[in-house]
């Protein structure tokens, strides 16, 4: 509140304050921003303790950090025209709130000022349950980019795609002004009906996909058996309840299947990430050993450093990790530490490259500020903000699709006449396993179930030479 009165005090006098030079300011100590330390940090997601640290003065002779008086003259001046001039009257309130959201809207796409709402929309992020369609957004460059789209949502059912670019909602162009009230509008009672204007990526003209809002629960682990003895897992987003649910959905599977595994894909397409701690958690129920994450930033809090520790859901079969470029942040440490620490063999497309990690910090009980306060790095020492991650294998975006007319029948032996009886066919007719369903369109699903046989027949070929 000092703060706010301050400002509004500086925008009364900024007319007198530009009209003539102010007399000399007394010299006062300059601020370094890198003392305002919180007194705790916590990773997106985790509520940290609502408290922080005085700023301290700096010492004499730092000066970096001061705020420069032209600064302050040309923001109050702005703040006073625009008080004066605005075509229609604008409060103090709704000045500040954007004041505030301009600051950190300019620093990078994932800090931002969280009211209430916003608040609420995080937490319902981090717990998989809320109202809307299942989308996460990203606005860049005064657009509104599809980061991914939720497994089992409207958007996913509608075909929205890792890429997109929202231009319209219900009819209405997204303005780049006002990429915030875009987002919000998205959200909804369910039921509740609302067109999207999508641009494909790769497209130039958009697309009208009509939805309906919807309650969306996402149970953020997937599993089945691809065949006996292979195992498909796929994480849409990271939560609070992840770890334990892959933990839960694997031991499921063991039992399906009667017995180990001989490998498994995990699919982390199309994940927009989440909760460092549930990707740390993750990563750690694939390795034994070894280094996960480190983050470094500018404050000492915010530099950590994950490890492994001894264990391994599949008792080091061969795991293959599926990634495209809507595999981005908490799902890239994953992918990032199983590459590194050669666990896992990448299949598919560059990752988004969101090697940031965002804070959140509490001003009181209802507002709190988002910042990225730090990059992380994978366990080879490598950042890939921006850069993403290459998978070892890289794969077109493909789709696989049926023949237009039947398979030519196949011959064998057993259709011969006269043929002789072979032992199988004493115990009556072969049936062919029914495929799975992804399987017959997934392209990049098929290519690696074949890699994890490969992979799975080399480790048996070494473990008969033991």
């Amino acid at each position: 509140m000092r703060l706010r009165l301050s400002l509004l005090a500086l925008a009364l006098v900024a007319a007198a304050a530009l009209a003539a030079p102010p007399p000399e300011p007394p010299v006062a100590p300059a601020v370094d921003p890198a003392d305002d330390v919180p007194a705790t940090m916590a990773p997106e997601g985790v509520d940290p303790v609502a408290t922080a640290a005085p700023v301290a003065p700096a010492t004499k002779g730092q000066s970096s950090g001061s705020v420069d008086l032209e600064d302050i003259r040309a923001f109050t001046a702005v703040y006073s025209l625009v008080k004066q001039a605005y075509v229609e009257p604008v409060d103090d309130h709704r000045l500040m709130q954007a004041a505030i959201q301009g600051l950190l809207a300019g620093l990078d796409p994932h800090s931002e000022y969280l009211g209430p709402e916003q608040m609420q929309d995080l937490t319902e992020d981090t717990t998989g349950s809320y109202d809307g369609l299942g989308i996460e957004v990203l606005q860049v460059e005064g657009t509104l980019r599809v980061v991914a789209p939720i497994d089992g949502t409207p958007a996913e059912r509608a075909g929205v795609k890792a890429g997109d670019t929202i231009v319209r909602i219900n009819g209405k162009p997204v303005q780049p002004d006002d990429l915030d009230g875009a987002v919000e509008s998205l959200r909804g009672e369910p039921g509740t009906p609302i067109t999207l204007g999508i641009v494909h990526e790769g497209e130039s003209m958009p697309v009208d996909i009509p939805l309906v809002r919807d309650v969306i629960r996402v149970a953020s682990v997937r599993g089945r058996l691809l065949e006996p003895g292979y195992a498909y897992l796929r994480i849409s987003q990271f939560q609070a309840e992840t770890g334990s649910q892959l933990r839960s959905r694997f031991e499921r599977l063991l039992a399906e299947n009667k017995g180990p595994l001989r490998g498994a894909v995990l699919d982390l397409r199309s994940n927009p990430g989440g909760l460092l701690n549930s990707a740390v958690e993750v990563s750690d129920e694939f390795l034994s050993e070894g280094g996960i994450v480190t983050t470094r930033g500018r404050l000492k809090e915010t530099d950590m450093a994950f490890r492994a520790t001894p264990g391994d859901l599949l008792d080091g079969a061969p795991l293959v990790v599926l990634v495209d470029n809507g595999t981005a942040s908490a799902a890239e440490i994953v992918a990032g530490a199983l590459k590194d620490n050669h666990r896992a063999l990448l299949m598919g497309r560059r990752t988004f490259g969101k090697g940031s990690v965002q804070t959140v910090l509490p001003l009181d009980a209802g507002h709190a500020v988002k910042l990225t306060t730090a990059r992380y790095y994978t366990p080879s020492g490598v950042s890939i903000q921006a850069a993403g991650i290459e998978p070892d294998i890289v794969l077109a975006d493909l789709m696989l699709s049926q023949r237009d007319s039947g398979p030519t029948p196949a011959i064998g032996e057993r259709d011969l006449r006269n043929h002789l009886t072979g032992a199988e066919e004493e115990s009556g007719p072969v049936t062919p396993r029914a495929a799975d369903r992804d399987l017959q369109q997934d392209y990049a699903l098929n290519e690696a179930l074949n890699a994890l046989k490969a992979l799975a027949l080399r480790n048996a070929r070494t473990e008969g030479r033991g």
